[in-house]
């Protein structure tokens, strides 16, 4: 796993409490949920942002959205949402590559 000691999200992988592991990548609980359900995929080697997504290989990328859907399934998620800001001006704050899945709101009905 490559990490940036100065990364918040690197920091949450190696110690955070995660919700759902697999491997290559974590879910944690946002801080800030926007939604009943609000949590973060994280990949474990540090990427920037979305615009690097290329260097995950293939199966990389596919195992990592396969995650995705498996973590909105084990939060009990049949409808939900998932974002990736890309960039500051995106609402992007945090520079490691995460998404967020969103659900159990009434934003469904």
């Amino acid at each position: 796993m490559v990490s940036q000691p100065d990364c918040l999200f690197c920091t949450l992988v190696a110690e955070g409490d995660h919700v759902n592991e697999a491997d290559g990548f974590v879910a944690i609980e946002d801080i800030n949920p926007k939604a009943p359900v609000h949590l973060l995929v994280l990949p474990k080697r540090h990427v920037d942002t979305f615009r690097d997504v290329g260097e995950f290989p293939a199966d990389e990328t596919k195992r990592m959205l396969e995650f995705v859907a498996d973590t909105a399934r084990r939060a009990g998620l049949e409808d939900y949402q998932v974002i990736v800001n890309v960039g500051r001006g995106a609402g992007q704050t945090v520079f490691h590559l995460h998404w967020h899945v969103l659900g159990g709101g009434s934003q469904f009905e």
